[in-house]
């Protein structure tokens, strides 16, 4: 299990190992500013513990084998609304993210894909989401999806217009549910199961919101640089402590 890891975290890892695993979990990972100010430090500061945090669950997880699919909403298409010197921190704080972890993603097999309007990101941080993408395109140990410009319903209005533009081509015979969700561009994700929201607010903010449909929602006061190992694993036993019907009546 590693050294270092207390009992408790190996007592937990123990009892989630023995119920069923979430397929995807997906991570709204919230208040990094609040965790600097309650500390009197600048908001970057909060940014750079915050994308610490981030690299030590994606391994966790990863390590632990805990989910083939890992989601983090890294960057919406409202936070561009935030003052410009911070949006440029955080643009420069994810390509470093992305491109030190790069040699770590090939070894460990992991898969990165960056959901979001690309186009609309400074040059650097594209080259280093194009190089890194095709470089661990053959992962299968963790299938990682950071949301970078990214919203739900700039997602659904993707989907639409490629449904527009299938039919004008006369390529689209029917359009249901399951035929819509094949244009997303999460296409190729299975649905979240559970989706994990930190900082204590009790909102989705534009994330998933048509493959949250069903997923299960967790919330917490734990500002996201204080989610560790073992609030990730608090949130999964709650996650296996639910009963999922999906509209029906449980057995």
């Amino acid at each position: 299990m590693g050294r270092g890891r207390t009992a408790t975290l190996a007592d937990r890892l123990a009892v989630v190992r023995g119920r069923v695993l979430p397929r995807h979990v997906a991570l709204i990972m919230d208040g990094n500013g609040r965790w600097a100010q309650a500390r009197g430090l600048p908001r970057m500061e909060g940014h750079r513990q915050g994308v610490k945090a981030a690299e030590h669950l994606v391994r966790f997880v990863g390590e632990e084998h805990l989910c083939p699919h890992l989601s983090l909403f890294a960057f919406s298409t409202e936070n561009w609304n935030r003052p410009p010197d911070e949006v440029a921190f955080l643009f420069a704080l994810l390509e470093r993210f992305i491109r030190e972890r790069e040699e770590e993603f090939v070894e460990r097999g992991v898969c990165l894909r960056v959901l979001g309007a690309v186009e609309a990101l400074p040059p650097p941080l594209r080259r280093a989401i194009a190089e890194v993408e095709e470089r661990t395109q053959d992962g299968d140990a963790l299938h990682l999806a950071v949301g970078i410009n990214f919203g739900g319903r700039w997602s659904i209005l993707q989907g639409a217009r490629r449904a527009v533009s299938l039919a004008r081509e006369g390529k689209l015979d029917q359009l249901d549910e399951e035929a819509f969700a094949r244009l997303l561009p999460t296409a190729d994700l299975p649905e979240p199961d559970l989706i994990v929201r930190t900082g204590e607010e009790r909102r989705i903010s534009n994330f998933y919101l048509w493959e949250a449909a069903y997923a299960e929602l967790y919330f917490t006061a734990t500002l996201w640089p204080d989610f560790d190992e073992e609030a990730f694993l608090v949130a999964l036993e709650d996650f296996q402590g639910r009963r999922r019907r999906f509209g029906g009546v449980a057995a």
